[in-house]
């Protein structure tokens, strides 16, 4: 049971260090080198748990007055919260912000690419992992 614990506990730093690498390299780029890898994970969770957060709220309470527009409304502030974070993290304006979202979801796409052409596997398996010509 303990060791369940651990690999799992395990599992999901390696996970989170990898999904903060696309965060580190765009940021890194936005904000001319000033970014480091501890301040992308701070901001990949923080972002994921406010961009969660926000939505859920929002969703149930919008839901009430305005229907089932509100997923809509909640995932465009939700997102916006999530902006707020990298902008916090990475002590940038807003459009450094979105551009650090912009240019990270592009370096996910290319390493998964590379990692996809070199082993054949994807992460997550939503995104293109080959380019068929």
């Amino acid at each position: 049971m303990l060791a369940d614990t651990l690999v799992l506990l395990g599992a999901l730093i390696v996970i989170w260090i990898i999904a903060s690498l696309p965060a580190y390299v765009s940021a890194k780029m936005v904000t001319g080198g000033r970014a480091t890898l501890g301040e992308a994970m701070v901001a990949t969770l923080g972002g994921v748990i406010v961009y969660g957060l926000t939505v859920v709220v929002i969703a149930f309470f919008l839901g009430a007055v305005i229907g089932p527009t509100a997923l809509v409304w909640a995932a465009i502030l939700g997102f916006m919260a999530f902006l707020g974070v990298y902008k916090s993290a990475f002590h940038t304006g807003w459009l450094g912000a979105f551009a650090i979202a912009v240019v990270s979801v592009v370096v996910a796409v290319v390493i998964n690419l590379v990692v996809g052409a070199l082993f054949g596997v994807s992460f997550p398996a939503a995104l293109p992992h080959q380019i068929n010509l």
